[in-house]
């Protein structure tokens, strides 16, 4: 029963992989606009964001070859269409040597225009279907999007972009060994991920949890290996089948709310602190009694209930860290990609959850250890000072993102300070919890844990006055929330570096009452405000996609954009504009946004500049840097997370070079 239990759970998952295997990414992002041209005639604006490495055919070449682009439109007697679709971009023209004929198409970019008369005065909507084919090297793809437009009295107020509802491989020419080499290696590289993210503050603090419950079944030690075997095939289960129909169902941007909502984050706060409670001995944490009763009747098949229970809970409180990490490959699933999410999330949670299941299958590593006080107890108090520590940083994410204003820099730091000052006194034995044994002596695995602690609250200490902590920065709020920095004050006290920062702007920054860049440098946190200023000074434009909840943008901060080569460029080169896309503002209704990515809504500063980042570059993970010219083309490859300080000045070194070319 139990081999058989495994088998069908693995038979379901790779039977997702496979089933799932046709489908395929979108390549073309529509944007749907109008044109006003008098009381009775407006313009149908279509524009196309296509994919990098791939090109979409026009309208206009010889029968016989690739399938072109065409527009139908449903009939009505509300309008009247004069002429055709007009292609305002021009396309490009070449032989194609596999259609052996002359064909024209686009690339990056397509704009095409319909000319309308208005016949009705009334509200109505122009809709229609489209049909077109990309193509890159060895893959074709044709698609058959919807499209409409909300005409309210003579003029278009709204369009309301369909999804995808059809799609076709064509693919002549695929090259299957080129695809599945890059699905290895996106697997080694989803690997190395997951055990990157053992090493999450979310993470770490799970490790007593998944001790203290498999203990319980080390007497039985077939059992024991049974139920660790199951809760790691649980992980890689829930993160691989259970996240991609996430991603599917309800959009790339629920990575977004589960990592910086509010309600998730003091969630988890609230059990993190409680868990720290427990640990010191205030009280035990049971499972209530009716899980704990299906749990023994359902012994004789493995315990998976249980297992599949604390799998699931380490699967949902580390999210919030994970989140960040695994988004890139969430937004694939959402734009229709499937395949590589699924492999990648495998990959993912195979990494994360082999520790996990190693450690369960040997709980008993932890068994010759004292059963009450000594080690076993001293390990958990520590454990518990960390989860409390650890804690802090889900609320100061709903901090950030709300602009609540309860952990400033300094707060977050003092709570720190003694938190880690009273584990190390702990470690001495100057501080005793109900369930700890005397320590008569301090061992050296002791001292040297509380030498530890205390040389981390005096390398602390210097941040109470503005000191960047570059080790710890991801963690910490961003330096911008201290009230008190030596360093901004004598920044900005500095006659020079007014001189040299009063041109970077050319208006006060919308938003900016709570959105600060670091470093005193200044800039925009919206797109068409930082557009418009970069046009009149005549400047590049530098895109930081950053969070409030992102650890590895603050440690961006603190050790790439603390440099001052790389704060000079941004300076005196650029125009910068700081997109938070987990901002919870609200925004006015004219400037709310319909996805053309999804078909939502946009109504927050956040969720407008998530899916700018998802629609225009196919990418949901924070940091990510982009260099753009005044037409919105990029003048290099857009560029992530890297701590190489040189190759981040080389970066805006060539992305300014490309600019002047232009």
């Amino acid at each position: 029963m139990k081999k058989k239990l495994l088998i069908l759970f693995l038979g379901v998952l790779l039977s997702n992989i496979f089933v799932l295997r046709a489908q395929i990414q979108k390549t073309v992002s529509w944007n749907y606009s109008t044109e006003k041209i008098s009381d009775s005639e407006i313009n149908l604006v279509f524009k196309a964001n296509i994919d990098k490495e791939w090109h979409m055919y026009s309208q206009h070449f010889e029968d016989g070859g690739p399938i072109r682009l065409n527009f139908t439109f449903n009939d009505s007697d509300k309008f009247e269409r004069i002429g055709d679709v007009e292609e305002i971009s021009k396309p490009k023209s070449e032989f194609d040597n596999i259609f052996e004929m002359n064909i024209q198409y686009f690339e990056g970019k397509a704009i095409l225009k319909q000319k309308v008369k208005l016949l009705s005065k009334s509200p109505f909507i122009i809709s229609g279907e489209m049909e077109y084919q990309t193509c890159r090297e060895g893959e074709c793809v044709m698609f058959t999007p919807d499209f409409s437009f909300n005409i309210n009295e003579g003029a278009a107020v709204a369009s309301s972009p369909k999804k995808i509802v059809k799609r076709e491989v064509i693919n002549p020419m695929k090259n299957p060994r080129k695809e599945y080499s890059s699905l290895w290696s996106l697997f080694f590289i989803a690997f190395s991920f997951g055990l990157i993210a053992l090493l999450t503050p979310c993470v770490f603090p799970m490790i007593p949890m998944t001790v203290s419950f498999f203990m319980n079944s080390s007497e039985n030690r077939r059992k024991a290996v049974i139920n660790a075997i199951l809760y790691g095939v649980s992980i890689i289960g829930i993160y691989t089948i259970i996240g991609t129909i996430v991603a599917i169902t309800l959009g790339a941007d629920f990575a977004n709310w589960l990592s910086t909502h509010w309600i998730p984050n003091v969630l988890f706060f609230v059990i993190f602190i409680a868990f720290a409670f427990s640990f010191f001995g205030m009280f035990e944490i049971t499972m209530p009694s009716w899980l704990v009763n299906k749990s023994v009747a359902h012994e004789d098949k493995g315990g998976f209930a249980g297992s599949f229970f604390m799998a699931f809970t380490l699967v949902l409180v580390s999210f919030s860290c994970t989140g960040p990490i695994v988004g890139s490959i969430l937004v694939k699933s959402a734009g229709g990609e499937v395949l590589e999410p699924i492999v990648g999330m495998f990959g993912f949670s195979l990494a994360f959850a082999l520790p996990f299941t190693l450690f369960a299958i040997f709980p008993s590593w932890l068994n010759n250890l004292p059963k009450s006080g000594g080690w076993l107890n001293s390990v958990k108090v520590i454990l518990g000072f960390l989860e409390l520590a650890f804690g802090l940083k889900f609320l100061s994410i709903a901090d950030q993102t709300y602009h609540w204003g309860l952990l400033d820099r300094e707060i977050y730091l003092g709570i720190w300070i003694v938190i880690f000052t009273l584990m190390g006194f702990y470690l001495l034995g100057k501080l005793k919890f109900s369930h700890d044994s005397d320590v008569k002596y301090i061992s050296v695995p002791r001292l040297i844990l509380a030498i530890f602690s205390f040389s981390f609250v005096v390398y602390m200490i210097p941040g109470m006055f503005g000191a960047p902590l570059k080790g710890i920065s991801g963690y910490l709020p961003p330096q911008t929330t201290q009230d008190f920095d030596i360093s901004a004050i004598v920044r900005d006290q500095s006659g020079a570096n007014f001189e040299q920062s009063k041109n970077e702007i050319c208006e006060t920054p919308k938003y900016s009452e709570h959105l600060k860049l670091p470093h005193g440098l200044k800039g925009y946190f919206d797109f068409e405000q930082g557009l418009a200023c970069a046009k009149s000074q005549n400047k590049p434009i530098f895109i930081d996609f950053t969070g409030h909840g992102c650890v590895n943008c603050r440690e961006m901060e603190a050790n790439v954009w603390s440099d001052a080569r790389v704060q000079k460029i941004l300076r005196e080169d650029y125009i910068i504009i700081a997109l938070y896309v987990d901002d919870k503002q609200k925004l006015p209704k004219e400037d709310w946004v319909t996805s053309s990515y999804d078909g939502k809504l946009k109504k927050t500063l956040g969720r407008k500049y998530a899916d700018f980042q998802i629609s225009r570059f196919g990418v949901n993970a924070q940091p990510y840097y982009v260099l753009l010219d005044h037409q919105e083309k990029t003048l290099v490859d857009p560029r992530a997370y890297n701590l190489d300080v040189d190759s981040f000045i080389e970066f805006l070194e060539n992305g300014k070079k490309e600019f002047e070319k232009r």
